[in-house]
């Protein structure tokens, strides 16, 4: 074996052995545990090639070695097997997701069932308005004065604006039935930015009459679709990081940052961006003070390329990197699933 590849290997074995046991990592222990082939003393000797590295860390004098952000950051950029869920454990995802009753509870599940799995907190976004199709606009008419405007996207997301009508907008059902009619057709099965084209279309072809109340409507929609502002997020799990042996040696700024929606966000966009499949921030790689002692995995989910939302847990930087990512991973898939059909 090389010099280089058995030091990627001792990395290996102190990640290991430390996300399982919360100890610093001896040469001794190595040796017994992970059959190198080779001494002690050639493991003690990469050890302090690595720690001149960067990569391991000696807490205080006499103890072993703890790996550090730069030092998970290899490990996980080396780990060629993720370790897959059971069948059981994929079996309960589907079944758990599929007796959702509406998008509140498949997002809300999703978020329970991930922090179970991992034993952290789980993160999940709810589908985003402006990469959602339209599925459905309804109008109601509830007071003489007022219309109230309902949009059902493909995601099963539902959004309600009120519409207060002017003097002289005297509008009967049957008129409010036509300006449905006519919103639907200009409208389903399409994004936001052709939404806009296709009402702007719409306002322009209007009678003079109805010109001005379709103009209102019309922009209700488009600034419903647009709002990503609105987004949000679902936290499951948080009670998971009070646990004993976790990891966190301040759990305060944890707690704290996980409080603030629009970081969380924030962070969600920026890793989505990272990579098309599964992305990992670790410690200070997540640019946020509060999360300097912790690790985010996270996904996207959504089908045909175009990604609706992310899904994710944070944990220590000592997490079970490989499990996390095989949780992630499956959850994010079945939401597609579930979103899709």
């Amino acid at each position: 074996m090389l010099a280089d590849q058995r030091r990627l290997e001792v990395l290996r074995a102190i990640v290991e052995d430390y996300i399982e046991n919360r100890e610093p990592v001896g040469s001794k222990l190595i040796a017994q545990r992970h059959g190198l082939g080779v001494s002690s003393a050639t493991i003690r000797n990469d050890m302090a090639v690595l720690e001149e590295a960067g990569l391991i860390a000696q807490p205080h004098t006499s103890a072993g070695r703890i790996p550090t952000d730069l030092g998970y950051r290899v490990f996980v950029d080396q780990l060629s097997e993720v370790k897959p869920l059971s069948s059981a454990e994929r079996t309960a995802i589907k079944a758990f997701l599929e007796s959702a009753i509406d998008l509140d509870d498949v997002v809300h599940r999703a978020g329970r069932l991930l922090a179970q799995i991992t034993g952290q907190v789980a993160i999940v976004q709810y589908p985003s308005l402006s990469r959602s199709t339209v599925r459905h606009l309804e109008l109601v008419l509830i007071h003489e004065s007022k219309l109230l405007l309902v949009i059902i996207t493909d995601t099963g997301r539902v959004e309600q604006r009120m519409i207060a009508l002017g003097l002289g907008e005297n509008v009967d059902e049957a008129t409010l039935a036509g300006y449905k009619r006519e919103l639907n057709a200009a409208v389903v099965g399409k994004k936001h930015p052709e939404v806009g084209l296709e009402l702007a279309k719409l306002v322009e072809r209007s009678p003079l009459e109805s010109r001005e109340l379709i103009g209102r409507l019309a922009e209700r929609v488009v600034d419903a679709l647009a709002q990503d502002a609105d987004d949000r997020i679902v936290l499951a799990g948080t009670s998971n990081l009070t646990r004993t042996g976790t990891g966190f040696l301040n759990l305060r700024p944890v707690l704290e940052a996980l409080e603030e929606q629009v970081v969380l966000l924030k962070l969600l966009s920026e890793m989505a961006e990272d990579s098309a499949g599964v992305s990992v921030r670790i410690g200070h790689e997540t640019q946020f003070a509060g999360l300097h002692e912790a690790s985010v995995v996270t996904t996207a989910y959504g089908g045909n390329g175009e990604p609706l939302g992310s899904v994710g847990s944070i944990g220590p930087t000592g997490m079970d990197y490989s499990g996390t990512i095989a949780a992630v991973r499956a959850v994010a898939r079945y939401l597609t699933r579930i979103l899709s059909s």
